[in-house]
């Protein structure tokens, strides 16, 4: 529709995840008005999260460090572990202010129609961990779909012979939910998971 660098810039803009063509479209044309020194500075922050942002060497949660802060943080309780798909994952527990251990970042989960096996995923890395590490609790906070659960499954049966505790996310019905709105899967989950008060 446009030509040449502005067409290329929406073009790029709309691969990102969640960004549509008319919102490419919206964000090329904000960049377009904006002045030269924070387009610079925006482009200079892409190249900058290109150059210096790597893994941690311990729990693979991104870092511009060889560990990330999460790691190198004494407070935080090295016994304990919550194993997580993905980098962000570790920002939603981190908003709870409830868990104060360490994580250890997967980088996606079991998914054998796409090709994703156990060599695929970090498990060797977590095994190393647990040996090296004195690790007495497996926190498992896959995704609640199949191939979460499918991870979580595996992570239990390879660890729980270890002598590990290995425990996953309770999931079932939200704060404020109505019984009327749960579907049978996940009232089924709050029933196996519930408490005694």
């Amino acid at each position: 529709m446009f030509e040449g660098p502005l067409q290329r810039l929406i073009d790029e803009l709309a691969r990102l995840p969640g960004v549509g063509r008319k919102s490419a479209q919206r964000i090329a044309f904000h960049l377009l008005s904006i002045d030269d020194t924070d387009a610079r500075r925006l482009g200079q922050a892409v190249l900058d999260l290109r150059d210096q942002v790597r893994h941690c060497t311990r729990c693979f949660n991104v870092t511009s460090s060889d560990e990330c802060a999460i790691c190198r943080d004494a407070r935080r309780d090295p016994s304990v572990v919550c194993v997580v798909e993905r980098p962000q994952d570790i920002v939603v527990v981190e908003r709870t202010q409830e868990f104060r251990g360490r994580y250890h970042v997967l980088g996606g989960s079991l998914s054998p129609i796409n090709g994703i096996g156990p060599s695929q995923l970090r498990i060797p890395e977590l095994r190393n961990r647990i040996g090296a590490e004195s690790i007495a609790e497996l926190i498992i906070a896959t995704n609640p779909t199949v191939e979460g659960d499918a991870t979580a499954m595996y992570l239990a049966r390879e660890f729980k012979p270890t002598g590990v505790k290995v425990t996953r996310l309770a999931s079932g019905l939200p704060v404020g939910g109505d019984l009327d709105y749960a579907d049978e899967l996940t009232l089924g989950r709050a029933l196996a998971g519930r408490m005694e008060i």
